[in-house]
């Protein structure tokens, strides 16, 4: 473990933390650009001609992307000059990561032993009209309870998630969570969580998290032994 691995906290304030040098900077920009094309294919009312200049263009740019060798996971990553393992996770999570396109804006973030968080999903996630789809909302549930976790000082990989749904979660709202360490039993993190919207909370969720050693995750997350 590096000394930037030691020292690199993305949830010490509600602040985003900067990329780690200049080429994550400007993917985190590419990122951007593509969740606004993204957004407007879900929204456009384009006739087909326009749809398909689109899709011609976009194929375009694959081509160029595709011109530079790929890296395929996180683990591929890390044998490069891409930053340390967490700065990894809060660039290319897929619920969070600042510099993966299917992510909404959604930043976490601990005060006084307690983990805050806020996130945005606009139309992209539409589940019921004009609210979040209940698959996102469990998503964003594990994504943040397991970031919660870390407040017992033994994090591991999601065991359950029981998520309660009050009432509809609305789009295009900012979205505020909280999260709390309601016990721990041995391996075992259980963590609770809400979701407030205008003041209203819309739906919470308990979770169950296993401690496993450090060595042992990276043997399940390479694969099969």
């Amino acid at each position: 473990m590096s000394a930037e691995e030691d020292t690199f906290n993305p949830f010490e304030c509600p602040t985003v933390k900067a990329p780690v040098n200049d080429d994550w900077a400007a993917r985190r920009e590419a990122v951007e650009a593509a969740r606004a094309v993204i957004g407007k294919l879900v929204t456009t009312t384009s006739d087909a001609a326009t749809l398909r200049s689109v899709a011609a263009d976009l194929l375009r740019q694959a081509e160029i992307l595709d011109q530079a060798p790929s890296l395929h996971g996180r683990l591929a990553f890390e044998n490069g000059l891409h930053g340390t393992s967490r700065r990894l996770g809060y660039e290319l999570n897929p619920l969070d990561g600042k510099s993966n396109p299917l992510a909404p804006p959604f930043n976490t973030w601990f005060e006084d032993g307690v983990a805050h968080g806020r996130a945005y999903l606009d139309w992209r996630y539409e589940g019921p009209p004009n609210t979040v789809h209940g698959g996102f909302v469990c998503a964003v549930f594990d994504q943040f309870l397991g970031i919660a976790q870390s407040l017992t000082g033994q994090p591991g990989p999601t065991g359950t998630l029981t998520t309660r749904m009050h009432r509809p979660t609305p789009l295009c709202t900012e979205l505020h969570l909280i999260g709390r360490v309601k016990e721990v039993k041995g391996r075992k993190n259980i963590l609770e969580g809400e979701i407030w919207a205008n003041g209203i909370m819309t739906a919470s969720a308990e979770g169950l998290f296993i401690h496993v050693s450090a060595e042992r995750f990276r043997q399940l997350m390479s694969g099969p032994t």
